[in-house]
């Protein structure tokens, strides 16, 4: 069956932002097999495609900051939520993930926000050979699924940070924001969390942290 979609617009005060999305986290298509020689199943394939609610905290927390003149990097963007909002607001960000599909959405939602498509890097997290260069904020909501990824992620973003740094993850206490603070640590970034608070912009209750690092 041909995937079915979801429209939506959010809203950020005066500043709306339209989104194409997956319908729902049932849908799935990959008949050239690009996703499974990645090693994505169809089970995981559609949850780049949706919008999480980390990501909408994220996105609103972006908003409420002065991000002029900084070069923003999200990591794991999925549908990429805050960097179709950043991107609206002239903000010079550049998107990654590891989904084959993430970079249609992208250039889809820039296309119905009547803005330019975003840079974009397709890139695991363990691949430290891009030429995406250095930034002065990286952001990444709901990134500490898997206990590999805790190395793998603090790496990728030590990389990819300017000496001079900040780094800004939504985490919905996966349990593992402790060690992955210890391994920013090891990078020289000095971290503070603080738990979310999230009834301005969801729905449901949300329990988790800004976690934010910088150097």
């Amino acid at each position: 069956m041909p995937l079915r979609y979801k429209y939506q617009t959010l809203e950020f005060d005066q500043v709306d932002i339209h989104l194409k999305t997956l319908r729902n986290k049932q849908e799935f298509e990959d008949p050239s097999g690009i996703a499974a020689s990645l090693g994505i199943s169809s089970a995981a394939w559609p949850i780049f495609g949706v919008i999480w609610p980390s990501s909408i905290i994220l996105a609103n927390h972006l908003y409420q900051m002065n991000l002029a003149n900084l070069r923003v990097l999200e990591v794991g963007c999925g549908i990429g939520l805050p960097s179709v909002l950043l991107n609206h607001m002239n903000v010079e960000i550049t998107a990654t993930d590891y989904h084959p599909e993430a970079v249609q959405f992208l250039n889809s939602n820039s296309a119905l926000n009547n803005d330019k498509n975003i840079p974009f890097c397709r890139t695991e997290w363990a691949n430290l050979d891009t030429d995406l260069g250095t930034f002065d904020l990286i952001v990444g909501s709901d990134l500490l699924y898997e206990d590999s990824h805790i190395k793998e992620l603090s790496t990728f973003i030590n990389k990819h940070a300017k000496r001079t740094c900040k780094v800004i993850l939504i985490d919905p206490s996966r349990g593992r924001k402790t060690k992955f603070s210890g391994n920013m640590q090891a990078y020289g970034f000095e971290g503070v969390e603080v738990p979310t608070i999230s009834s301005l912009w969801l729905d449901k209750p949300f329990k988790g942290y800004v976690l934010t690092f910088t150097r």
